[in-house]
């Protein structure tokens, strides 16, 4: 007895082809072949995309997807529809004429017989086939309101049975670098149609070798100009279309910016993409990324995002124009990379948001061994492109400085996957990179960044009470910091550690010199700005610290939450309430339950005297911890001046609290 095959969907993005075979004797492929069929595949794709993303088949709604459909219509779509009437008409061809296989109004039947009963077209589906392929449309709401789903449970498929293919990648990574192919293009242009399969010559028809035997000279002369002729006209359409002015829905505008534009050259890496089949490869692309943005933190003349806001982009689909807007920088690079056991591809392009237009891109092929050199090269080609000119004596930061060798590209792969876990910022990933920080720091003792990651672990763990003695936690940290420095004194982010460690020990004038210290080596870093902010409020000068936390603050603006509460608390501190109030409301939009926002909002509307704000937001501290104590919450001010404290836990109580 023949077993029955289990069905199987599989979307190709490069032919633009939707093969599902329903049961073992009975497969359909179909194929998708013009701009406004070819957008709702890519449909078809985005929905399966976002439900294998969410780990479930359900509904996606469509709002929350605007720009990738925008890119999509500009597209592969032709840009043959209104862009403002976009989601209603997905609405409607999803309801009424995708769901229509045997009149196949969206797409082209392929390999099944096509006969004519007098009525027009028909493909012999039967009833069953037909009632499968209009049951995978579902759809919810109304015209703007739209959640589509694309039912593969109804053939009895799971998502793993359901698959999206682009070129040599399948599912997340095939969606990522079809989306990534399409804002490589020129504005408005469409994929090409698959061209057709090629038929056998008949006996009859002279082959193209024994035509070139036959044919006459001039005739080869003839094609030899004519195909002269089609590549001038390739390559002239290419140029106008690459030098045309891009569309302004999609050019970034200096005053819809959150941020101002800085004075000098300002970029933003977003997270490069994993386009290898091993997830565990995540570890080694963040890898890539981090070290690009750290050579470029150390060069003068060139404002650049740091990681945290960086990675908050990881898997996020999001248009160049949106990333530009929202931090506030004219140039982003995207990328991805490829690993093959000791085989590496790197793609990477620079993009002026301004313009719209790529000013710079490169695919690199090489071996593992060469990943430095690659990085180093990707560094120098941002700067010549963003025409940041190095003075005499200085240099980018070389990514090889501390890997040499077998041992060291051991290293590097090492720190990256134990920096990848602590950026996570929970108990258990937290053990796990300490657990790999003792790794690297066993395998190369003479390496610097091995001890930094377990300082960073260490100072996690004190801010995560994930230790049975702070205190003891705290010297360790320091001992970490004091053995990275001893090996190489020049590293802003070490100094920026000791700093913190510093600081929450009370050593308040070391923790001020170290935190000056790692400003003066690397003026740009978000990490140094906000270490010498913080050693200046717990040293009680407020005043000064407040243009270092800001600083930090726009370097990386996604912290948000984080950065907001320390600037309030600095002008809490020089009576700033107003301003203050206002930081504290910005980390609470970020982050509704930020219990140290609410807990600066109650001691500052106190000392306002407006007791009802006041006791409003000690209501909303007892919401999200019950047992909140204003002794303990005392216990973790490292304030200098004590009475800096006492004023505060004096407004807390006036607030409500106990």
């Amino acid at each position: 007895m023949e077993e029955r095959a289990k069905p199987a969907i599989s979307i190709d993005l490069a032919q633009f082809k939707l093969h599902i075979r329903f049961t073992s004797r009975t497969e359909v492929t179909l194929l998708f072949d013009s701009p406004s069929r070819r957008f709702y595949l890519s449909v078809m794709a985005l929905v399966l995309n976002e439900m294998k993303r969410l780990g479930k088949i359900t509904s996606v709604a469509l709002e929350a997807h605007a720009d990738q459909l925008d890119l999509l219509n500009g597209t592969v779509g032709g840009s043959l529809g209104s862009s403002e009437n976009l989601i209603p008409r997905i609405y409607r061809k999803w309801k009424d004429a995708l769901p229509d296989l045997e009149n196949a109004p969206l797409f082209k039947v392929v390999g099944r017989k096509k006969e004519d009963d007098g009525t027009g077209r028909t493909y012999r589906f039967s009833e069953a086939e037909k009632d499968a392929w209009a049951n995978l449309f579902e759809y919810k709401g109304s015209d703007e309101h739209v959640r589509l789903r694309f039912s593969i449970d109804k053939l009895g498929a799971s998502l793993d049975d359901a698959t999206i293919l682009y070129e040599d990648a399948r599912d997340h990574h095939a969606w990522q670098r079809f989306i990534a192919s399409l804002k490589e293009k020129p504005e408005g242009r469409a994929q090409a149609v698959p061209a057709p399969a090629p038929q056998e010559p008949s006996p009859a028809t002279p082959t193209a070798a024994q035509e070139n035997v036959v044919k006459p000279r001039r005739y080869r002369n003839v094609v030899f100009i004519m195909s002269l002729a089609v590549a001038v006209g390739i390559i002239a359409f290419m140029l106008r279309h690459a030098f045309a002015p891009a569309r302004a829905g999609n050019l970034a505008s200096i005053e819809k910016m959150a941020f101002p534009l800085p004075d000098v050259p300002s970029i933003v890496v977003l997270p490069f993409v994993n386009m290898s089949e091993d997830p565990k490869q995540e570890f080694f692309c963040d890898g890539i990324t981090q070290s690009i943005i750290t050579a470029l933190l150390k060069v003068p003349g060139l404002f650049v995002i740091s990681p945290p806001t960086t990675f908050s982009y990881k898997g996020k689909q999001v248009k160049v124009k949106q990333v530009s807007e929202e931090l506030g920088v004219r140039y982003v690079l995207e990328g991805s990379v490829q690993r093959s056991a000791d085989r590496i591809r790197i793609n990477a392009h620079l993009i002026d948001a301004l313009t719209g237009r790529p000013i710079w891109a490169e695919r690199y092929d090489g071996d593992l061994k060469d990943l430095f050199a690659l990085q180093d090269e990707i560094t120098m080609k941002i700067l010549t492109a963003t025409q940041v000119k190095l003075t005499e004596g200085e240099q980018a930061v070389t990514v090889a400085t501390y890997y040499k060798g077998k041992q060291g590209l051991d290293c590097y792969l090492k720190y990256y996957e134990g920096t990848g876990y602590l950026r996570r910022g929970t108990i258990q990933d937290d053990n796990v990179a300490r657990r790999i920080g003792d790794e690297v720091i066993a395998m190369c003792p003479q390496n610097p960044m091995g001890y930094f990651l377990l300082g960073l672990v260490h100072l996690q763990e004190y801010r995560l009470s994930n230790t049975k003695s702070p205190r003891e936690t705290l010297e360790k940290g320091i001992e970490l910091a004091q053995k990275m420095l001893a090996l190489d004194d020049s590293i802003a982010a070490g100094h920026a550690l000791l700093s913190y460690f510093y600081s929450m020990k009370g050593e308040h004038e070391k923790a001020i010199a170290e935190g000056e210290r790692a400003v003066s080596l690397n003026p740009g870093a978000a990490l140094a700005n906000g270490a010498y902010a913080n050693s200046l409020y717990h040293a009680g000068r407020p005043g000064e610290a407040i243009p270092f936390f800001q600083k930090a603050a726009r370097l990386c603006p996604v912290t948000g939450s984080t950065l907001h509460v320390p600037i309030g608390n600095a002008l809490m501190h020089t009576e700033r309430f107003e301003e203050a109030v206002s930081e504290y409301k910005k980390a609470i939009r970020l982050s509704p339950d930020n219990i140290l926002a609410h807990v600066g909002l109650a001691g500052t509307y106190s000392m306002m005297s407006q007791e009802k704000e006041a006791h409003a937001e000690a209501t909303e501290v007892l919401r999200i911890n019950p047992k909140f104590s204003v002794d303990y919450f005392a216990k973790t001010l490292s304030y200098k001046d004590q009475s800096k404290k006492d004023k505060t836990i004096s407004a807390l109580r006036k607030a409500g609290l106990k």
